[in-house]
């Protein structure tokens, strides 16, 4: 048998006093798609910066192809054909398309013609290559995030990779996009490429990965086929302990309507005659597929685009939700699908973004009281348990899924009658999952009325009492929780019946 295409042998790495990896072994050959998974801090990132050679390891060894290579900076790794396709694609964005991948792929030299047209052709091909409907002249600030990824793809295509790592590939593509990504990933390996594929979507791992490796506390605690392992024996992996309970039971009766919508519409965002009640003590969850208008929605009841049809009431009273300070006056919170474009402000501590929302109560007359914001902030980091140095830590030093939490505790800080969750556990691992769903269920035992929007359709079938199903920008189907997945995306895609009346 040839030799792997990279093999690492007990790496190990501390920050400080912090072990990262703990002796660490890993392989991966060519035309193989091998999965990384492990919690967040279990030493994912710290082992993909030591393969692209942002890092150096403190003791170990690296091997391409059988041969020991010695210090790997980032140009090494990319002459060597490392590439890594990270979630926050890297890209910039002032210049054109084909200027950020003739910038990956052409040599740097004085006095260099450039051929426009060669540009131009080559870009075109790469893109065509993946399916991807972006021009090669648009300027990159104009493009989507899933569009910006795409492009960071064709960059790694174009310039040979051997050896593809890829952090969250999917976590701003829809669903169409995801489908022509893992296309590509295939297409890939029966040309030899071998791919690290980082997913906290345990049914990606399933669909692509060939070998799956787990990381646990710095150390690998297994490598087996995916043909060999199921899903509960790999989160039995990742967590150290059983998870006899994916999602928490209800617990709770629903009482009375909290909130109702009748009639709800934006003309500029797409949704119309929307109508749903939701009950405190209740989940309401919002399926859909990708454009359906959920986010729209949550938007038009936080305030963010007022709705210009119908009405919002809250427990039986109109009323006029013209932006998001009226929203939280009347007891909504939203925690926002994009946590660390809307969510948490990275550059800040965890005690600032915890009482963003109620400054006027606790700088009351624009008087500072820090000791105030500080003490708040620690009930909240010990009620949600938060893994943070403390309430002055930024958010950016936290992990996704302690930046999720942060961003809930915003809202929570502000005693809201109903919470509206937008893809609430999006690519955090599978323990913090299930931390964010407990708390879920403890704030509707509470007697709070929850909105849970989400593109994990087993997360909706699992946590929410009763499933909306929004197609075309409305309202189509109401479906109970716990329902079989089949007719919530019958529903979706516009195969189910109906719903009669409001949900």
């Amino acid at each position: 048998m040839s030799a792997p295409l990279l093999q690492l042998r007990q790496l190990t790495k501390s920050f400080g006093g912090a072990r990262a990896l703990r002796g660490v072994d890993f392989e991966l050959h060519a035309g193989e798609v091998h999965a990384l998974l492990g919690e967040n801090g279990a030493g994912k990132s710290t082992l993909i910066k030591i393969v692209t050679g942002a890092h150096q390891p403190d003791s170990g060894s690296i091997a391409l192809d059988g041969h020991r290579v010695g210090t790997l900076d980032p140009a090494t790794a990319h002459a060597l054909g490392i590439a890594c396709i990270y979630q926050q694609p890297a890209l910039f964005p002032a210049l054109s398309v084909m200027e950020n991948i003739a910038l990956r792929l052409e040599p740097v030299s004085p006095g260099r013609r450039v051929d426009w047209r060669q540009r131009r052709d080559r870009a075109a091909a790469l893109l065509q290559r993946l399916g991807a409907n972006i021009q090669p002249d648009a300027t990159v600030s104009t493009l989507s995030m899933p569009a910006q990824q795409l492009v960071e793809i064709a960059c790694a295509l174009g310039a040979g990779a051997r050896i593809l790592l890829m952090d969250e590939p999917t976590a701003s593509l829809t669903q169409s996009e995801q489908l022509r990504l893992f296309a590509v990933i295939r297409e890939l390996r029966r040309n030899g490429v071998g791919i690290i594929y980082i997913s906290h979507r345990l049914e990606e791992i399933f669909s692509l990965a060939d070998r799956v490796t787990v990381l646990r506390d710095g150390q690998s605690v297994g490598t087996h086929a995916t043909s060999a392992i199921d899903e509960p024996a790999l989160i039995r992996l990742m967590v150290g302990r059983e998870l006899t309970q994916i999602y928490p039971p209800a617990g709770s009766v629903p009482g009375r309507v909290i909130l109702a919508a009748r009639e709800l519409g934006h003309a500029a965002s797409g949704v119309h005659h929307v109508s749903f009640e939701v009950r405190a003590g209740e989940v309401l969850g919002l399926a859909g597929m990708v454009g359906a208008g959920r986010t729209e929605l949550a938007r038009i009841l936080f305030g963010l685009t007022p709705a210009d049809a119908g009405e919002i009431l809250l427990e039986g009273k109109r009323a006029a939700i013209r932006s998001p300070r009226e929203a939280v006056a009347e007891g909504i919170g939203y925690v926002p699908e994009d946590r660390r474009r809307h969510g948490v402000i990275l550059e800040m501590p965890v005690a600032e973004n915890m009482t963003m929302a109620i400054h006027p109560r606790i700088f009351p007359g624009g008087w500072l009281r820090f000791g105030r914001e500080r003490a708040l902030a620690l009930d909240y980091i010990r009620a949600l348990d938060v893994k943070c140095a403390g309430p002055e830590a930024v958010g950016s030093s936290l992990s996704g899924g302690n930046q999720q939490k942060v961003s809930l505790a915003r809202w929570l800080v502000t005693k809201p009658r109903v919470l509206i969750l937008d893809e609430p556990t999006q690519g955090v691992d599978v323990a913090a999952k299930g931390e964010i769903h407990r708390l879920v269920r403890r704030l509707t035992q509470e007697g709070m009325a929850v909105v849970l929007i989400s593109s994990d359709l087993t997360e909706v079938i699992g946590m929410c009492d009763r499933i909306g199903v929004m197609r075309g920008g409305t309202l189509v189907s109401i479906l109970p929780g716990r329902t079989d997945a089949h007719a919530v995306m019958a529903a979706a895609l516009g195969q189910g019946p109906m719903a009669g009346g409001s949900a």
